[in-house]
């Protein structure tokens, strides 16, 4: 059987990002994701790395951290709460969320939310 082309490897990655986004506060683990796609874990890994750079696990785990840090950013007179925002995106431990954070983006999510744009 021939290996998938570098199309079919990359079209593999973004349903796996697709689905990942649409399912914010019930992330799926990377299992979930070689389940939904009929791959193996090793296969997955290797076309992240391949079409990404990344594994899937930082991966996805990078994404929902962005989409914390865009509704942070977000202007609104009066911004939900940190551990909800944290908890749409499937964060539960508020303290490891916030060390995770925080080497991402080089700042404790209190002072994106702080610091925010406004309009």
């Amino acid at each position: 059987m021939p290996a998938p082309s570098f199309k079919a490897r990359a079209h593999l990655v973004n349903e796996a990002i697709d689905y990942a986004l649409a399912h914010p506060s019930e992330p799926p683990t990377v299992e979930d994701l070689c389940s939904k796609l009929n791959i193996s874990r090793r296969l997955l890994n290797y076309y992240f790395q391949e079409i990404i750079g990344s594994s899937p696990h930082h991966y996805l785990r990078n994404l929902r951290l962005n989409g914390v840090r865009r509704e942070l950013r977000a202007a609104t007179a009066s911004p939900p709460a940190i551990r909800d925002i944290a908890a749409h995106w499937g964060f539960s431990h508020l303290p490891r969320f916030a060390a995770e954070y925080r080497a991402l983006f080089g700042e404790l999510p209190s002072v994106t939310a702080r610091d925010r744009p406004t309009h």
